[in-house]
C-alpha cells in the first residue's frame, strides 16, 4: 500500500514543492508524486489530464490518494464527485490536506458510505462554488480595468526576452525541462507556458514592453 500526492500546477503561485511540503507539514508520508503542469482544473477532466491519466492505472486497492482540495480531482461538481467515487469503489482513500478530510474506500456499512457520499456531494459543490466565484471576481477586474484605456496589461511576466529565448531555443534542442529551468533559472510552469502558449508570452512582453 503507497500514498501517492497528486497535484496540479497551472499558475505562477503554485508550485509542486509547495504542495508536497504542505502535505508533508500536514503529516502525510508521501511515497509517490503525480503532478501536472499548466494545466487549467476548469477546462480540463482528470482523464483528460497527461498525469491524471497514469494515476488512475498507478492507484491500487488501500492505496490513499492525497490532494490539496478535492477541487483538484475536477472541473466542477460532476466531475469531483464521479471521480471521487470511481476511486473510492476501487477501495481507494481519499484524503485532504486541507481540513484533513478523510473519505474511506474501504467501507462497507451502507450507513457510514451514505454518509461519507453526502459529504463529497457538499465538498464538491462548495468547491465549484468557491471556483465560480474566483472567475466572476477575475472576469470583472479585468472588464474594470478594461475601461482604463492602457491599464490593462494582465500579470508581468516572470520571464525576460532573453530568458525566452532561451528557452524556446533548448526546446528546439530536446533538452529537458529540469534542464532548462536549471540553466535558466525560471520555474517549471513559466518553462511549460512558453512551450505551450509562445504567442500569449509574447505578447505579454510585448504589452510590458521588456
Amino acid at each position: 500500500m503507497k500514498t501517492v500526492l497528486y497535484a496540479r500546477v497551472s499558475t505562477m503561485d503554485q508550485t509542486l514543492d509547495h504542495q508536497k511540503t504542505q502535505a508533508e507539514e500536514a503529516g502525510f508520508q508521501i511515497n509517490e508524486v503525480v503532478a501536472d503542469h499548466g494545466v487549467s482544473g476548469v477546462s480540463t477532466r482528470l482523464r483528460e489530464r497527461p498525469e491524471g491519466k497514469r494515476l488512475f492505472d498507478l492507484l491500487r486497492e488501500g492505496d490513499t490518494l492525497v490532494v490539496r482540495w478535492v477541487d483538484r480531482l475536477g472541473r466542477n461538481y460532476d466531475d469531483v464527485t464521479e471521480v471521487m467515487r470511481e476511486l473510492l469503489s476501487a477501495g481507494v482513500t481519499i484524503k485532504t490536506v486541507i481540513n484533513g478530510l478523510t473519505f474511506d474506500g474501504s467501507k462497507s456499512d451502507p450507513m457510514a458510505k451514505a454518509v461519507r457520499d453526502a459529504l463529497i456531494g457538499f465538498m464538491a459543490a462548495m468547491a465549484q462554488a468557491e471556483t465560480e466565484a474566483r472567475r466572476e471576481a477575475q472576469k470583472a477586474g479585468i472588464a474594470a480595468a478594461k475601461q482604463r484605456p492602457g491599464k490593462y496589461r494582465g500579470r508581468k511576466p516572470s520571464y525576460s526576452r532573453e530568458q525566452m529565448a532561451q528557452v524556446t531555443a533548448m526546446l528546439t534542442n530536446s533538452d529537458t525541462i529540469s534542464a532548462i529551468a536549471k540553466a535558466t533559472g525560471l520555474t517549471r510552469p513559466t518553462i511549460y507556458r512558453i512551450k505551450d502558449q509562445p504567442e500569449e508570452c509574447e505578447k505579454a512582453l510585448h504589452l510590458w514592453r521588456m
